[in-house]
């Protein structure tokens, strides 16, 4: 399924005279990997399912994410634990929402952007061009690790540098990268044809002689404990003295 920018209003970035608290939320700082979810569909039930005990309240963290005029001032006053719950259930419903497909364009958009930063590998560069990335979570339950970033070139995890890098991975879950290429296959880019290779004055390092290097200080402390332990002697009533290594 190819990606069709005419279609997309582009509601991955918060809206001037949106007052809403979604446009609030996701136009924080720290909060750039984060798309706008349509209030149509946090309001559809059938995309809540399960998530009822995810927060202390839920009737009150869900009318105040979809308050349509949310003042902020009010937010300054709330305790600590209300904030915190409004965020995690925007997030949880923010993982369902990207592997949509209207979500997908969404991140596709701010995935052309560069919104979610490039490859801190060399060899993914293209063109003098860092490799763009993908956000992802080790794991689909809130508060169990960080957002991490997916290379789709080299297919490893890395720490995002940005400030975005604090945000929960349960925001995103752990499907919503091989679900993006899968529904956009021609963003998927070429596999790394180079790999970095050691070198000493130029000439290429076989690999056992990295092995010998990693080898050589257990050897070392091997003969080094072999000469300070003492041999252990046993005297015969004959005098004689036998010694045994």
């Amino acid at each position: 399924m190819s990606y069709n920018s005419s279609t997309n209003n582009d509601s991955s970035v918060s809206v001037v005279g949106d007052t809403s608290w979604i446009n609030w939320f996701v136009g924080l700082r720290g909060k750039e990997f984060l798309c706008r979810v349509p209030n149509d569909y946090i309001r559809d039930k059938f995309n809540l399912t399960g998530l009822e005990t995810s927060v202390v309240n839920f009737n009150r963290t869900f009318n105040l994410i979809t308050e349509p005029e949310f003042n902020t001032d009010i937010w300054k006053h709330l305790c600590e634990s209300v904030a915190e719950d409004a965020a995690k259930l925007y997030g949880l419903v923010h993982a369902r929402y990207i592997v949509t497909m209207r979500g997908m364009n969404d991140m596709c958009l701010k995935y052309h952007r560069g919104d979610f930063g490039v490859c801190p590998r060399i060899f993914c560069s293209r063109n003098g061009k860092g490799q763009h990335v993908l956000p992802i979570g080790r794991f689909d339950y809130y508060s169990q690790s960080h957002v991490k970033i997916y290379c789709p070139c080299c297919k490893d995890i890395y720490h995002p540098r940005s400030r975005c890098g604090m945000l929960d991975g349960a925001m995103f879950g752990t499907s919503f990268p091989h679900m993006f290429f899968m529904q956009f296959p021609e963003f998927r880019p070429e596999e790394p044809k180079e790999s970095y290779t050691p070198r000493l004055y130029g000439f290429k390092l076989h690999m056992s002689a990295l092995n010998s290097l990693h080898t050589l200080p257990e050897a070392s402390e091997k003969s080094t404990s072999n000469k300070s332990t003492p041999k252990s002697s046993v005297r015969r009533p004959t005098g004689r003295r036998l010694t045994y290594k």
